[in-house]
């Protein structure tokens, strides 16, 4: 697949501004770089060069408005449209696109988790073979996960170019998923986050949001605690994607898709997370330089200082990590019985095991499952995490003794007997967290 000419629509949006970074330096393609206010989307020329950290590919990025859409499209190889998600907007768009795109085209939309196949219906039936779900995770120069959907219409021969351009030449790790609800990675990762944001209201008392997120830090094996996650993606992202997930899916987890009511507040009144200046977290800084973190006290409905809480269980693993003892990590976590260290080991397994039961449902292998949780969250990857647990327990067993509630859902036998070596190394994941000094 030859692609010198790609057209990125909805560039003023972060994804947008930096999916055009990656076309435009690992694709070395001249990217149109469509917004409804060209002013605007001058300014974020620069900020999608320092995406990508490569001043050369300046001269690759060409600002364009919606009244250029038309010859845009029509001079491009590959038109990717990254607008808001929002199944209108983007029928609008794809509508307008199929007037223009040339036939040897390509065309796809980075939706988190629409229906490809209902946007894929807005094309001419003449290029709806040539349309793919390419969704690619936030930020994309780091985060190198790309999921391809297919729909009925698709031209699998034109599917397995795209894939490789992706692969090879945009360096993306590329995992085919059907076309789902939130597809793969966000299933996956969205139902740990929202079930966490649910832990925290259920013990607001305890403190809430930063006490869970105490609980599920870089210990874990994740880089960021699943509650700061959903604050950096945007709480209006977080609840689109789990209010899609909970209207049109029934599995096992359905409940833990309901958005908490401390977010669909926090969403109403604007405070979005990082992008708005706070959401579930606000950082505060002074003119003398000192700064504040402090965090949505669910109770009050104000915001206090992050308290700096200390686990016994926790500290143990964290000591242990630091020095390179994983197992002895991982026996402090199984072998303690209080109340955050419960908490904390039924995360774990829950995420292991609705990893297993969603890469069955909406992938192709259940190694995709490893490969979205590894290279599109930066988690440690569900196969990985059930060794990491294996060197000092009997998982399967381990479920049934903790989570009887899961296993009367599901048939925990029947779901581990795929299980496979994963070809992750668990230990990168784990991280002390501790300062030295």
């Amino acid at each position: 697949m030859n692609i010198r000419t790609v057209i990125v629509i909805g560039v003023t949006g972060t994804m947008g501004a930096n999916i055009a970074g990656i076309f435009a330096s690992f694709g070395n393609a001249k990217v149109y770089c469509v917004g409804r206010d060209i002013e605007k989307v001058k300014k974020m020329i620069p900020r999608i060069v320092k995406s990508v950290k490569a001043d050369a590919i300046c001269h690759n990025l060409i600002p364009a408005d919606f009244s250029m859409l038309d010859s845009c499209v029509a001079d491009s190889d590959l038109i990717f449209e990254s607008s808001k998600e929002d199944l209108a907007v983007k029928a609008e768009i794809a509508t307008r696109v199929g007037r223009f795109m040339k036939p040897t085209a390509v065309s796809g939309t980075g939706s988190s988790g629409l229906s490809i196949t209902t946007i894929a219906e807005c094309y001419p039936e003449k290029l709806r073979h040539r349309f793919f779900g390419i969704h690619m995770f936030n930020p994309p120069y780091t985060l190198p996960l790309c999921e391809l959907s297919t729909t009925k219409y698709s031209d699998m021969g034109v599917k397995d170019e795209l894939k490789q351009y992706l692969k090879t030449v945009l360096h993306r790790t590329v995992v085919e998923v059907k076309d789902s609800p939130a597809f793969l990675g966000n299933r996956i990762g969205f139902q740990l986050i929202n079930e966490a944001a649910q832990y925290a209201e259920n013990y607001k008392d305890n403190g809430g949001i930063d006490y869970i997120d105490a609980l599920l830090g870089s210990f874990t094996g994740r880089t960021m605690a699943p509650l700061t996650t959903s604050d950096f993606v945007g709480l209006d992202v977080h609840k689109a994607i789990v209010d899609n997930i909970y209207a049109n899916t029934f599995d096992y987890n359905h409940e833990t898709f309901v958005l908490p009511e401390f977010i669909q507040k926090l969403v109403k009144d604007g405070k979005l997370g990082r992008k708005s200046g706070g959401g579930l977290y606000q950082r505060l800084s002074y003119e003398n330089g000192l700064a504040r973190q402090t965090v949505y006290d669910i109770n009050t409905g104000l915001y206090r200082d992050v308290i700096p809480y200390v686990f016994p269980f926790a500290d143990k693993m964290k000591r242990r990590i630091e020095e390179g003892d994983y197992q002895m990590a991982f026996e402090r976590l199984v072998d303690n019985h209080s109340q955050e260290a419960e908490i904390c080991l039924s995360f774990l397994l829950k995420y292991i095991i609705y990893s297993l039961y969603a890469a069955k449902e909406v992938g192709y292998d259940i190694t995709a499952a490893d490969d979205v949780m590894a290279t599109g969250f930066n988690w440690c990857p569900p196969l990985a995490m059930y060794q990491a647990l294996n060197t000092v327990a009997d998982v399967p067993e381990l479920i049934k003794t903790r989570l009887p509630e899961i296993c009367q859902k599901v048939d925990v036998d029947h779901l581990l007997t795929d299980v496979k070596p994963s070809k992750y190394d668990y230990r990168i994941y784990f991280k002390s967290g501790r300062k030295i000094g």
